[in-house]
């Protein structure tokens, strides 16, 4: 092996760089399939679905955040209808924390999403 060689082995990067559209959809779709796992659960418990149901949360949290901002190169109208998602995905896990609503709602939005940021129709 050469210097060369050694150096560029020795600084590259140990992470595979991905548009941020992959690492929303690798995160969307773990927060899903942990909801999913703890919803359907033989033996359900609630702390671990409130975890699920917590990241997931975050999550849009986030987004919320992100099209809420000036920078925010979405179309407008995608960025309200996100911002409305991310609203209703807060309010209607408080109902189902509260015991008021099941998961279906929220699973669906995700899937939906999910589909959107591969590329996929929705109308399947």
């Amino acid at each position: 092996m050469t210097a060369h060689s050694n150096a560029k082995r020795a600084y590259a990067s140990p992470f595979e760089l991905r548009p941020a559209r992959h690492t929303e959809f690798a995160a969307l779709a773990q927060a899903t399939q942990k909801i999913r796992q703890e919803a359907t659960a033989t033996q359900p418990v609630f702390a671990k679905l409130a975890e699920a149901l917590h990241h997931n949360s975050q999550i849009w949290i986030a987004w919320a955040g992100d099209v809420a901002s000036a920078d925010n190169k979405l179309p407008a109208d995608l960025r309200s209808r996100i911002f409305y998602l991310a609203e209703f995905t807060q309010h209607h896990t408080s109902k189902v924390l509260n015991g008021d609503a099941n998961v279906k709602p929220l699973l669906e939005i995700n899937v939906a999403v999910l589909k959107g940021l591969s590329g996929r129709s929705t109308s399947s």
